[in-house]
């Protein structure tokens, strides 16, 4: 199944693998529900679309509740006496975090309304996780780049943590690009491939990955099956 999964980090901790005592990465995988399948006749692509996380619905958009159920309304109305196929709901509450898996031709045996769960990885043995990294701002090289910084002799006054010298002066008259300097720390989209699982817990819906994923405790995460072998 191509189809992979939405959740948020619980935390780290760590576990024993055969006698190993293995550092990892509990995440909170699923429930989703299957909110969309794209097709090409209808879309152009193929795609599966998942959301997680109930969102209250006095805090939802009548667009957002609409996409989930079947609201009554004078456009709804028209479009059924002319004859115009209604589309299938979820029946679900709206969702928090929507995402969309594309399956490319692949069987992925998905329906509007399905609920998936942690079960899918049940026989999967490495996975992918895509999250947004922390968020630090504007950051100095020596945290951005671990720059050692400059040295506390005799001299150097109030540079101890600059960058230092940053390029050539008559030949090329120009800061090349990609040089190493302070700015925006964090906050980007991150993959982390080929993570092992370590273990799947269905009945609280708990994976356990070997190792760090991107984002804080409570960060949104993408979960998908890997191609890296």
């Amino acid at each position: 199944m191509p189809v992979g999964l939405l959740g948020k980090k619980v935390g780290m901790t760590q576990v024993y693998d055969d006698g190993v005592m293995v550092p990892v990465t509990v995440i909170q995988a699923g429930p989703c529900h299957v909110l969309q399948v794209r097709t090409v006749d209808t879309d152009g692509y193929e795609a599966v679309q998942v959301g997680f996380g109930d969102k209250p619905r006095r805090l939802s958009a009548r667009s957002e509740r609409g996409h989930v159920a079947a609201l009554d309304s004078k456009r709804q109305k028209k479009r059924t006496e002319s004859g115009v196929a209604t589309v299938d709901k979820a029946g679900c509450e709206p969702k928090r975090f929507i995402k969309e898996f594309r399956t490319d031709g692949e069987d992925h045996g998905c329906e509007v309304g399905n609920e998936l769960t942690v079960s899918v990885f049940s026989d999967v043995s490495h996975i992918d996780v895509i999250g947004t990294s922390k968020g630090r701002g504007f950051a100095g090289v020596m945290k951005r780049h671990n720059f050692s910084g400059q040295r506390a002799s005799h001299g150097v006054k109030r540079v101890h943590r600059h960058g230092g010298s940053i390029g050539q002066s008559a030949d090329p008259s120009r800061v090349m690009k990609g040089t190493r300097m302070g700015g925006r720390y964090g906050g980007k989209q991150i993959t982390v491939r080929h993570l092992k699982v370590v273990r799947v817990d269905e009945e609280n819906g708990l994976l356990l990955v070997r190792g760090a994923v991107p984002g804080p405790n409570g960060g949104d995460l993408v979960i998908r099956h890997t191609n890296k072998y």
